[in-house]
């Protein structure tokens, strides 16, 4: 997989940044023209590729993520140890931009050019950046407070530090938690092409007054510097750290190369570590505090309107990468108030998401869908083991957009009864003010691990109970595919393409027994999908198919008549793909040939109205076995051309490939030329020499 997809964004010298968060490979070309998204997509494994401004793009891999990263790392390393310098993309087209899957890439922008719209991605991604690697550390130290607040609730430890033991355990979240700023700082440097190291040391600079057990001020050569507490800050390091990086590139560009080793970070040190005591640090802390009392003033004002909208706001934000900022936010109000109140409502959406998983699961089993059960189980053990809803997000929402009415109802139902339990049961904190919500003390991984982490919570359980069991019912009430492509019984499939009783009576009484029609003796034949006219791809119609880009093969028009047909298999082998809208199929045959059943064209833009599957990915079909049911009246109506094309993808890998235009009885021995001939199913229309 590794191999593949660094094949794929146009070799390793195209590469010019990797990173990798809990299941997305996050890349930063060069030259985006060269990088073929629609490829990464067709590699086993790959849950989805993103492109995103600047050059840059998503690869969607889940669990396996981390191991995909280390191989291509070792790729990378291993080109530039050979001396690979240049490129070795020649036989690329970068006008391609529409293979590619991403737009041609500009000349860098200067600062004065760019659009507001790009200094928001580039803010965005500079915080994503500084908090993503840091991902796995902060859910393992999550699982450690969260065991250690299962303990107290057991009783193990009443009073929560009776022995040593569990006191080392704690410690180590609260240390992470008081050195957050360092790794921000160290990763936020790397994001800005300034040595990591310095950002690190800057900010241990202005921690260690705390750690020495200083306060109130020192007076530096007569100036008095303030000494403020950034342990758990997280606006600081960010802040600091664009100041490095404009005085750090700065003094490069004017100190000779000789000597920049020595005085480029010297330089940084002294000014930017002064410049951020005296200015930058009170500037974090004040934009910490403000972010903090305005979403507590929500919370204690409009505690309804707050916990309906942080669950119903994150389907939406953690696909585009904006819930980073949120994440800084949690930390804030652990840092400022002592508490957060931002992690309970977001736990709803957490386990709305795992709970359409789980309807997922169900219909999966039910309906012997072997692909799918895989799928949607390692993605709920991931939920609700490990609080990762990414898998859950790219593998099963995002390719069936439907389950998001089941997952948002069950994001306002679990939100609706996490406000009224909050208010009618509020806590009381020890300084005697009153909290609507459910808060925490700690920044925790919505798991069924970390529920005991939560204050209240049989509040904080229940809420996220309704809001799994409702979005989980809704799914498996109503399914996660839309109609038109849901793998039902025969029938119930050819009643979601629109189809009366008296229809479908009609079509299986037309129905000719698939004995008397394909001939399977003939191991070369491609059969007829569909009855209709045969016709060249170089007279369909379109470019793609005429340029043999996806193989030689032919076009069948339907007779006029055809109304609502059974498109059957044209060879016997296993489904490899199916279109979500039902228009098109592959198969392949035990012995490699890859076919194509493509029904109309452009009719992907029918979102599946007038097609009714009867076949699943993974399934072995004989050749005459029903695929779909079409409704050719309706690829009518919506004034799509309704050609069946049947082409064998893989034709450069066959001995040859030749269309039958002709009738077999023509005195031509050349069948590509001649007037298209009629035929019935089961007819060959292809013949294929390996």
């Amino acid at each position: 997989m590794a191999k593949q997809i660094l094949e794929a964004l146009g070799g390793a010298p195209n590469i010019r940044e990797l990173t990798h968060c809990a299941t997305r490979l996050h890349v930063t070309l060069d030259d985006e023209r060269y990088a073929n998204l629609k490829q990464i997509e067709s590699i086993p494994g790959v849950l989805g590729a993103f492109p995103r401004a600047g050059g840059r793009c998503q690869i969607i891999i889940g669990g396996a993520v981390a191991s995909v990263y280390e191989r291509m790392i070792s790729m990378m390393n291993a080109a530039a140890a050979s001396g690979v310098t240049e490129k070795s993309m020649e036989a690329a087209d970068p006008s391609d931009a529409a293979d590619s899957g991403a737009a041609s890439q500009e000349a860098p922008q200067s600062f004065a050019s760019r659009t507001p719209r790009a200094w928001a991605s580039a803010i965005l991604d500079y915080v994503s950046d500084a908090f993503r690697p840091l991902l796995g550390v902060l859910l393992g130290a999550s699982m450690i407070i969260a065991l250690a607040n299962v303990a107290v609730a057991l009783g193990l430890t009443p009073d929560g530090n009776a022995t040593d033991g569990w006191r080392a355990l704690k410690a180590i979240w609260e240390v992470m938690f008081v050195m957050l700023p360092i790794m921000i700082a160290t990763n936020a440097a790397r994001k800005l092409n300034v040595d990591p190291w310095l950002g690190g040391a800057i900010m241990s600079a202005l921690l260690a007054p705390q750690l020495a057990g200083l306060s109130g001020g020192i007076n530096v050569f007569g100036i008095t510097m303030p000494i403020n507490d950034y342990s758990g800050n997280i606006f600081v390091p960010l802040l600091m750290v664009v100041l490095l990086a404009m005085i750090y590139h700065g003094l490069k560009r004017v100190i000779p190369d000789s000597v920049q080793l020595v005085f480029a970070p010297f330089c940084s040190l002294v000014v930017v570590y002064l410049l951020s005591v005296l200015f930058v640090g009170p500037l974090g802390v004040w934009v910490g505090d403000e972010l903090s009392a305005g979403t507590a003033w929500l919370n204690t004002h409009v505690p309804f309107l707050f916990a309906l909208l942080i669950p119903m706001l994150y389907p939406f934000l953690v696909p585009l990468g904006l819930h980073w900022p949120l994440n800084a936010l949690m930390l804030m109000n652990i840092q400022t108030l002592g508490y957060d109140f931002v992690q309970g409502p977001m736990g709803v959406w957490n386990f709305a998401c795992f709970g359409v998983t789980a309807g997922v699961l169900m219909l999966s089993i039910r309906e012997h869908d072997a692909d799918m059960r895989q799928t949607s189980l390692s993605a709920l053990l991931a939920g609700l083991l490990g609080g990762v809803s990414e898998l859950s997000l790219y593998g099963i929402h995002l390719q069936h957009r439907r389950t998001y009415r089941w997952l948002l109802a069950g994001c306002a139902a679990g939100g609706l009864s996490s406000a009224v339990l909050s208010w009618a049961f509020p806590s009381v904190l020890p300084s005697g003010q009153t909290i609507h919500g459910v808060t925490t003390t700690a920044f925790a991984f919505s798991s069924l691990l970390t529920i005991p982490v939560f204050d209240r919570a049989w509040v904080y359980a229940l809420s996220i109970t309704i809001a799994f069991a409702v979005a989980m019912m809704l799914t498996v009430i109503f399914d996660y595919r839309m109609p038109q492509s849901a793998h039902e019984t025969e029938t119930s499939a050819k009643s979601a393409a629109g189809m009366s009783a008296a229809a479908i009576a009609d079509v299986e009484d037309s129905a000719v027994p698939a004995q008397q029609l394909w001939h399977a003796e003939s191991s070369n034949a491609v059969f007829a999908p569909i009855a209709g006219v045969v016709v060249g791809l170089e007279s369909i119609g379109d470019p793609v198919f005429a340029s043999k880009a996806l193989g030689d093969g032919v076009g069948i028009v339907p007779d006029g008549s055809a109304g609502i047909a059974a498109v059957h298999a044209p060879v016997s082998g296993t489904i490899k793909t199916v279109a979500k809208t039902g228009h098109a199929l592959g198969i392949k045959t035990d012995d490699g040939i890859e076919v194509l059943v493509h029904v109309g064209l452009d009719t992907v833009d029918m979102g599946g109205e007038g097609f009714a599957l009867q076949v699943a990915k993974g399934e072995h079909v004989s050749a005459g076995d029903v695929l779909l049911q079409v409704d050719f009246e309706a690829i009518a109506q919506a004034c799509h051309n309704p050609v069946v094309v049947v082409t064998v993808v893989n034709t450069m890998a066959m001995t040859s490939v030749v269309p039958l235009l002709m009738p077999a009885d023509s005195p031509s021995a050349d069948v590509r030329q001649g007037e298209p001939r009629k035929v019935t199913a089961g007819e060959p229309i292809i013949d294929v020499e390996r």
